[in-house]
């Protein structure tokens, strides 16, 4: 069984930052990537049983990446599979052992290729319904353990391998055997984002603590996952590049717990224009969620988010509950000077000094 024992020794002394990028081939190094542990390429896909870069822009995207070695030669670059609508095929694909093993091979051969670090599995989602019309069902567990297995066997030990989890509490606790599949990856990426509506009301997106009117959190997620006995030191929390922007039925309470529709996603890079400078716009801060919220009253509009305060205390949590670390969604969003990852590095950084 594949034991990571530097990994694990290295995870008692260091906190990683890990930023999915789906941007194009210049921006990428408009951005601090010095401050970041794990560079992750968004997305590949199947083709056949094969992993697949699916434009000729793809594979000058992950060079680019690569470069980046040469400003940060600790920074590792991850390909990842998936994404939302990414894997359709993968329940028919995984289902087999020949489908497993050459998708294993192929991954193989793409690291070999770029002398890329691993591979993250976003499979959205195994078992339970992700997007409408992708096939799940209950073998995608079983089916996710032996795959995962698969490519531990072909990239051996030196490669990391993790896979992305919702952050919503059915598939916390359906999608995975977790007891079987943890031993053979380096973390798990929970995406504790994206959990407005899972209460059945309009909630923060992404809020670090659960509140008696919304049980989805990053903290409730953490907590599920060391109940059953996954090592907190392979645990990775989520951050929210973007906004979440609902349209409300109602002025009750600032739009918090009310009905309403999604309208639009906001990258962070654009707040300042559009809800700080814009006084129809009013923050508020939920301190059992510690989550920030903005209200527009006019138009009834109620945006969910992250900002440099959630995004610290995510950081400081992820800090002192020793986890693996703390990743977002994503690296295009935020912006390249001042942004939210140079907020995750300054909280790292002043940890460090407190020690």
């Amino acid at each position: 069984m594949y034991t990571p024992a530097q990994a694990q020794k290295n995870y008692r002394n260091k906190i990683f930052v890990l930023g999915y990028y789906s941007g194009d081939t210049l921006s990428v190094s408009n951005y601090p990537v010095e401050k970041l542990t794990h560079l992750i390429f968004s997305f590949g896909h199947l083709n056949g049983n094969r992993f697949n870069l699916n434009r000729h822009t793809d594979t000058v995207l992950v060079w680019k990446m690569m470069a980046l070695k040469q400003r940060n030669p600790q920074l590792k670059v991850i390909l990842s599979l998936g994404g939302w609508g990414g894997c359709k095929p993968c329940s028919e694909v995984f289902a087999t052992d020949s489908g497993r093993v050459q998708f294993a091979q192929s991954v193989k051969e793409y690291l070999d290729f770029f002398q890329a670090d691993g591979i993250d599995l976003d499979w959205e989602y195994p078992v339970i319904e992700g997007v409408s019309g992708h096939p799940h069902g209950p073998a995608d567990k079983d089916n996710f353990t032996a795959l995962v297995k698969a490519l531990r066997s072909t990239l051996g030990k030196q490669k990391e391998i993790s896979f992305a989890a919702g952050g919503f509490p059915s598939a916390l606790m359906r999608s995975f055997d977790w007891a079987n599949v943890m031993p053979y990856v380096d973390r798990v990426n929970v995406m504790s984002y994206d959990l407005a509506g899972y209460d059945r009301n309009i909630a923060h997106h992404t809020p670090l603590y659960s509140t008696p009117k919304h049980a989805a959190s990053a903290d409730s997620a953490v907590k599920y996952l060391v109940s059953i006995g996954v090592p907190a030191n392979k645990i990775v929390i989520g951050a929210a590049f973007y906004a979440r922007i609902f349209q409300m039925n109602t002025s009750d309470n600032n739009g918090l717990y009310q009905n309403g529709s999604f309208k639009a996603g906001l990258s962070y890079r654009k707040f300042d224009s559009a809800f700080w400078q814009n006084p129809e716009f009013e923050y508020h801060f939920d301190s059992v969620a510690m989550a920030p919220y903005y209200w527009n009253a006019g138009q009834k509009l109620f945006v969910t988010f992250d900002d440099s305060v959630s995004v610290r205390l995510k950081t400081e949590y992820a800090i002192n509950k020793k986890l693996n670390g703390i990743m977002f969604w994503e690296l295009r969003d935020d912006k390249t000077e001042k942004g939210l990852l140079d907020v995750m590095d300054d909280t790292k950084r002043q940890y460090k000094a407190k020690k």
